[in-house]
Order: C-alpha cells, then structure tokens, then sequence
C-alpha cells in the first residue's frame, strides 16, 4: 500500500476510534424533580426530591410548560399519552399517573422504559389504541412502535396534561421536574426545557 494511503487509512481509523470516544464519554441527560428555591436571571436553584440543592441554568431559548390537572375523560382513542406505572403480575400496567401530551408533541419519547418516579416504576409513551370502563378502573391499550401494552387507570389517579407557557412560571416555591438536562464540561447543569406545576400542582410523573 502506498505511504500516502497507509497515512490516511490511519488518519481515517483515528478519527473515528477519537468521534466513538467523544460519543461513550458524553454524559447522560439528568432527570431533575423538585422545589425551584431561588431564580437568578436563567439560573435556577433547586432543591431535589431527593434533598440535595442543584442550580440549573435555563438556555435562552428554553421551552417553558406548565403542568395543570386535567381529567380521565380528556383521554381519547388516539390520545397520545404518558403513563407513569408499576408492573402487575400479570403484565399490565398499573398506572400511578398520566399525562397527556399536546398534539404537537405526538411521538415524543415514543416507548416503554424503567422509570424513577418509584422504585420498579416504568414510563409508556404510546398512542391510545381503545379505553374502556373497568371492574378496577378505567383500562387502557396503548400502544407504539415497538409493541403495546394494557394500562389499568385506578380511581383518583392524577391526570396532567402540557400547556405551553413562559418564564412566569419559573418562581420560588413552584414544583418541577426536568426530564434532561445536560451537564456541560463544567459541570455545571444546562436546560432547554422545564416542566413546572402550576397551582401549587406537583408534576406527577
């Protein structure tokens, strides 16, 4: 092989050995829960469920939603939805929250995954494929791309929905959960989107 394509046979494989280093060195996004205790221009001091004071800076761009309660009924045979659950023995879902998304925010997140609202929890995001009064509940068929699951909604769980809003929101005492920040090289915690309860309202999910 000549010297001039062994230099860019290794130039080449460098690369790509540096850009899958970058890649596995990435931190992953942190899900943020709890009070907002101070607002510093973009800079929000948080104190989380778990206890620990975190400050998050908001980009200049950041999406702001508030979380408000809606109603069981507001879930529809194609409603696209979000349901926080545990697992039932006999693989059904057995949710202890729901959301709804806006219709522009359809697909978001789309899947069944664990999830840390409880320990053993798991998160569905998934299209309503048919609702229907239960025994126990209102039972739900979700389903995506991957699959589908059935969802059993008990009496008295919460129902939230997303409501686009602004950096009124944003104020000491507001209850919030971020679903990704990102942890710059600084260490310091980056948010382009933060999802605050409004009316006192602790997001559920």
């Amino acid at each position: 092989m000549p010297t001039s394509n062994l230099k860019s046979g290794l130039l080449a494989a460098v690369l790509v050995l540096t850009s899958y280093a970058a890649v596995a060195q990435a931190p992953p996004p942190v899900r943020i829960r709890g009070s907002i205790e101070s607002v510093d221009g973009n800079t929000l001091g948080i104190k989380t469920r778990e206890g620990s004071d975190v400050k998050v800076r908001m980009t200049d761009n950041a999406a702001v939603f508030a979380v408000v309660k809606t109603s069981l009924s507001e879930i529809k045979e194609g409603s696209y939805i979000g349901v926080t659950a545990m697992p039932e023995p006999d693989g059904t879902q057995k949710a202890i929250a729901v959301h709804i998304f806006p219709e522009n925010q359809r697909g978001a997140a789309e899947g069944f995954r664990p999830w840390d609202a409880r320990a053993n929890s798991t998160m569905t995001n998934a299209t309503v494929a048919q609702t229907v009064k239960g025994t126990d509940g209102q039972n739900i068929l979700v389903k995506y791309k991957d699959g589908e699951k059935k969802v059993v909604v008990p009496p008295g769980t919460p129902i939230v929905t997303f409501v686009a809003s602004d950096k009124s929101e944003i104020k000491p005492g507001a209850k919030l959960i971020i679903f990704g920040a990102m942890k710059k090289d600084d260490g310091t915690l980056e948010a382009n989107r933060v999802n605050v309860g409004r009316d006192g309202i602790t997001p559920p999910m």
